[in-house]
């Protein structure tokens, strides 16, 4: 079941709602994003994986697994050491044209003639001599005399009368088990057997194993994923390495892209469901001489206040580097900056700023509760209890400690708990709709339908006005796939936002999701996406959203933009990694596609049998 989202984090929320049911309903997901998946609640990615088979290029003629865990590699030593490429030319029996060998005195017979004299031999008794250099460079192979069995695979490509590609795959599989291997010459050969036979999967893994050492990590999961497709999703190792590749080369470009890149606000919707999962606090009043930097500082929080947060933020940090005169609203103004840094993903900022605040204000609960906050963004669920302990002793009474507190408690799935801290934070403050909000939440999440059902009902009765209520509880309608009345709430919670400018644009996206669900209408589901992106240019959850229907239609082109818009629009570098591995999974399909124009349909037909009846 796909987590319900909660105010605060309502985005990366929808983005896993749509990518989960997605995965579990679709096939394209499976195929289009090269064999990635969604894999538990939270947005990470995973390989797909399929029961495992044995696999090899056309006409390979590979002994079965039942057979060689019988008998095991024919002439292999007991406790041999094993060779680091798992599919080595012992297994591999392709029989090169015309190879039948004479006798096993030619072994040695032809060792003895010059070039010239082979060249002038039959193009038959070529071919016998290149098989008999095959099969003494495979007995080298599983001797573990690597150099020897690639003298010999460079001998039967030099005699052989036409070239053939099992010769260049093995010699490239005796370079993988050198010491050290040798990429270079391991791609070098895969080009070459991959040029006489593009669908040659062997050669396919070699080459992808070799470029994953080079650290050619985009073309070797081009390799890597154009090897799980032709197997048909079939081989267990291949598919592994799609998923381990595809995570490093992820995580390795989103810290070089965090490195380099300028922090930013994140979209609107997504700043303003961080600001409302806070109360309203009044405007500080000014010293009675004031400095610029004090009327700066009153200038950004009213700019706060009327939703401006371009300006916000300049007047902020403008009134700090002014000179703020009082502690109290210097703490206020390094709370802010904190809390804009921590937006932006500047996370040691943020946590700098906010702990110099609770130095000047040391009951000054808010900038606790963010800092508990930062904790949890670096993984630090210890030191975010402490910080909220911190906050309760400053202040029991302030309903955000109790309400942040019940949100971590929440993430980390203990829902009873988190329903205590809500149902104390509606007791010391029952007009913030969230703690209402949330608290039904999770009660659903506790299986406690009626209750929860109950509680939304009397929130949508107290707060008439406000669309959040009827958006989540659209929500927990749509996750009991009960779709008319879902839609209902979403529209009832869109035509309340109308009011609003600009307005909050996460019930579209969810009333899209839900007719996509529901009906399988992606035109009108594409609508409404679109629509929220107009209001919202830079709403992350529609940009996901429309990313997966265009894998729905095979759109891969316009699904690549998306996630590349999805990674642009990232706030933070798990957020990033999670868009990048879309992102390149994506492109090596496309690049799948554009060496095998062929596969196409079998691709498709391939995803229908993956998916089954629907």
């Amino acid at each position: 079941m796909a987590p319900i989202s909660t105010p605060d984090a309502a985005s990366p929320s929808i983005i896993e709602r749509v990518q989960d049911f997605v995965g579990e309903h679709k096939k394209t997901i499976a195929i289009a994003a090269a064999a990635v998946a969604v894999a538990g609640v939270g947005v990470a990615y995973y390989a797909s994986t399929s029961k495992p088979a044995a696999g090899g290029g056309a006409g390979d003629a590979v002994k079965s697994k039942e057979k060689k865990k019988k008998t095991g590699s024919k002439g292999a030593k007991k406790g041999s050491k094993k060779t680091n490429d798992a599919d080595g030319p012992i297994l591999e029996e392709r029989k090169p044209k015309s190879a039948k060998v004479e006798d096993e005195k030619s072994d040695t017979y032809y060792d003895k003639l010059s070039a010239e004299e082979i060249a002038s031999l039959p193009e038959q008794e070529r071919s016998s001599i290149a098989t008999s250099l095959k099969a003494r460079g495979n007995a080298a192979y599983q001797a573990r005399n690597f150099n020897d069995a690639a003298e010999f695979y460079t001998r039967a490509i030099q005699i052989s009368p036409t070239p053939e590609p099992v010769f260049y795959s093995n010699r490239a599989a005796c370079y993988v088990n050198m010491s050290p291997p040798k990429h270079e010459l391991v791609v070098e050969d895969c080009d070459s057997a991959l040029k006489l036979d593009p669908k040659y999967i062997k050669a396919l893994n070699r080459r992808a194993m070799a470029l994953e050492g080079l650290g050619r990590l985009e073309e070797s999961l081009r390799d890597f994923t154009s090897a799980t497709i032709l197997d048909r999703f079939q081989n267990q190792t291949t598919a592994n390495a799609v998923e381990r590749v595809l995570k490093v080369l992820a995580t390795e470009k989103a810290a070089a892209i965090m490195k380099e890149r300028e922090p930013r606000l994140p979209s609107y919707t997504f700043i303003s469901a961080y600001f409302a999962a806070f109360r309203p606090r009044a405007l500080p009043t000014l010293p009675e001489n004031p400095t610029t930097g004090d009327q700066t500082l009153l200038l950004g929080m009213q700019a706060l206040e009327a939703a401006d947060y371009v300006h916000a933020v300049t007047l902020i940090n403008e009134s700090i580097e002014q000179g703020i005169s009082w502690d109290k609203g210097r703490a206020e103004a390094l709370n802010l900056r904190g809390t804009f840094k921590f937006l932006m993903g500047e996370i040691p900022g943020a946590k700098a700023d906010l702990e110099e605040s609770v130095k000047l204000e040391p009951t000054f609960t808010q900038s606790l509760v963010k800092i508990a906050s930062v904790h949890m963004e670096q993984g630090d669920p210890k030191a975010a209890f402490e910080a909220f302990e911190q906050a309760e002793k400053a202040n029991s009474s302030d309903p955000d400690v109790w309400y942040h507190r019940g949100q971590v408690l929440f993430i980390m799935n203990e829902f009873q708990q988190a329903a205590d801290n809500y149902t104390k934070s509606t007791e010391l403050d029952e007009n913030f709709v969230f703690s209402h909000i949330q608290l039904a939440v999770a009660q659903y999440k506790m299986g406690e339908l009626a209750k929860s059902m109950a509680t939304f009902r009397k929130t949508l009765r107290l707060f008439p006005t406000r669309s959040e209520p009827s958006n989540y509880y659209g929500e927990l309608l749509l996750d009991q796939q009960r779709f008319e009345e879902a839609v209902e709430k979403f529209d009832r919670a869109i035509e309340l936002e109308k009011n609003k400018t600009p307005s909050n644009v996460l019930p579209l996206v969810n009333k899209g999701l839900a007719l996509y669900q529901w009906k399988q209408d992606i035109g009108a589901a594409e609508r409404c996406c679109n629509e929220a992106l107009r209001i919202d240019t830079e709403c992350e959850a529609a940009v996901a959203t429309l990313a997966q229907l265009s894998l729905q239609q095979s759109k891969i082109p316009e699904a690549v933009k998306m996630f590349e818009r999805q990674a642009e629009l990232a706030r933070s570098e798990p957020e990033l990694v999670s868009a990048l591995t879309y992102q390149y999974a994506t492109s090596a399909q496309v690049e799948f596609l554009k060496t095998y124009p062929d596969m196409a349909a079998q691709l498709n037909a391939i995803a229908q049998g993956m998916m089954g009846p629907q």
